[in-house]
């Protein structure tokens, strides 16, 4: 990433103050520090949140337009929920990033968004909406004829009125579609009436992630109104973080007009399994495997608050043991952010982002837990990075994969991030 010049610095006191809400003002500061202590991006490029707002009040925007720091800022809103006087240095931070020049911005980030713009699919990977279609149907037809159990399953695309249209991240259909079986496997188990749209069907958004702000408006734009077009009462975001934050803000943000609810799928993980519609247990840990989760900030302290976060602790409870589940500190709506989100993950800046992570590494050894749980792909790709660098022994999965293995329908070729403890616990028969 290279400087950008004086002509793209900001004003950054004038923005700051009209980020502030009205009767707001950051005299009210009191240099406590606690955002500071309690980011684990504080340090990196030798900043800090504290540090940001007072130099944006010293007017000192030649420093704050060209720090790299903002891309190492994974704005997850930890200061802003610790902070006695609601200071929030996120949105300052996003603006920062707008203002520099495209050419500037990390290159990973940049790319991400425009293959988001490519098609109407809105994949980051660029996948089309063409392409998506066709993988979901060969293998929706491999899983029939593999679990004969499973031989009326259906995989509705753009089936209008349906009560729920889901969303995936991309990685499932471009690199794992085998991984999509075990969310189509629940979805039929408790006989949910839902789709896809063929059309804004990507969980992920990081144009959002750049400053652009048309361009996650687009990006927005583009999901709302196929979601709309399918006249659906519920949009479920799946196992991504990022994805439910980006939508419902952007909703807000720009004026759009979403003639849907927006949900996330835990909270109907939840729902379904206190219904007995999900008849999960943990009879299958028999050995009693130590499991943790991460609450993505996204999810939790970004967007549902700790509903989400007790939704989520009350559906590993219930698939693992409560005995068995230890719970990292701080967690729900104060947890730390692994260092995954706002695109550090694409920045380039790995030495960086693995330092932040390691705060998250520390706190998931201190619980000695064998596996780590979470419903977000930046936090399961981040977690599992740090594991494998700093040494870690632990294993992160989906909660779907728990969910298939406690009901005994979880496929051979749907283990992949099980470890061996795992591999072979509750196949299906004939397997």
């Amino acid at each position: 990433m290279g400087a950008h010049s004086r002509d793209n610095t900001l004003d950054f006191l004038q923005v700051a103050k009209d980020l502030l809400p009205s009767g707001a003002s950051y005299n009210a500061c009191v240099g406590c520090g606690i955002c500071a202590s309690g980011c684990p991006a504080s340090g990196l490029f030798g900043m800090d949140p504290r540090r940001f707002i007072n130099m944006a009040m010293l007017g000192m925007n030649e420093e704050l337009s060209t720090t790299p720091w903002v891309w190492a800022c994974t704005q997850c809103k930890r200061c802003a929920y610790l902070c006695p006087m609601g200071i929030d240095v996120s949105l300052l931070v996003g603006a920062a990033r707008g203002a520099w020049p495209t050419e500037d911005k990390p290159s990973g980030i940049v790319r991400s968004c425009a293959a988001q713009r490519l098609d109407e699919s809105t994949s980051a990977m660029g996948l089309m909406s063409e392409d998506f279609v066709e993988i979901v149907e060969e293998t929706v037809e491999e899983l029939k004829e593999n679990d004969s159990r499973f031989a009326e399953l259906k995989v509705p695309i753009d089936k209008k009125g349906a009560k729920f249209v889901i969303n995936q991240n991309s990685r499932e259909p471009a690199t794992e579609p085998e991984e999509m079986a075990p969310l189509w496997k629940i979805l039929d188990y408790v006989g949910a009436d839902w789709t896809y749209a063929s059309k804004g069907w990507a969980a992920e958004n990081f144009c959002m992630f750049t400053g652009d702000l048309d361009a996650w408006k687009d990006m927005v734009e583009t999901r709302v109104n196929a979601i709309n077009a399918l006249e659906c009462e519920t949009w479920i975001n799946t196992e991504c973080g990022h994805s439910f934050f980006t939508l419902w803000a952007g909703v807000e943000k720009f004026g759009l007009e979403a003639n849907f609810e927006a949900e996330s799928l835990v909270t109907y993980y939840a729902r379904w399994i206190r219904e007995g519609r999900l008849p999960v247990n943990s009879d299958w840990n028999k050995d009693n495997i130590k499991f943790t989760v991460q609450d993505p900030c996204q999810l939790v302290r970004k967007s549902i608050g700790d509903q989400a976060a007790d939704d989520l602790r009350f559906v590993v409870k219930t698939l693992v043991g409560e005995e068995n589940f230890i719970d990292m500190q701080p967690c729900r709506s104060a947890n730390y952010c692994c260092g995954g989100g706002g695109g550090f993950l694409q920045a380039g800046m790995s030495k960086e982002r693995r330092a932040y992570g390691k705060r998250k590494f520390d706190q998931i050894i201190a619980t000695e837990a064998d596996y780590v749980l979470t419903p977000c792909h930046n936090c399961h790709s981040q977690i599992d990075d740090v594991g494998e660098h700093f040494g870690g022994a632990y294993t992160v999965t989906h909660l779907w994969t728990l969910i298939c293995l406690s009901l005994g329908i979880l496929g051979p070729g749907e283990r992949k991030y099980l470890g061996p403890d795992l591999a072979d616990i509750n196949l299906p028969e004939g397997t």
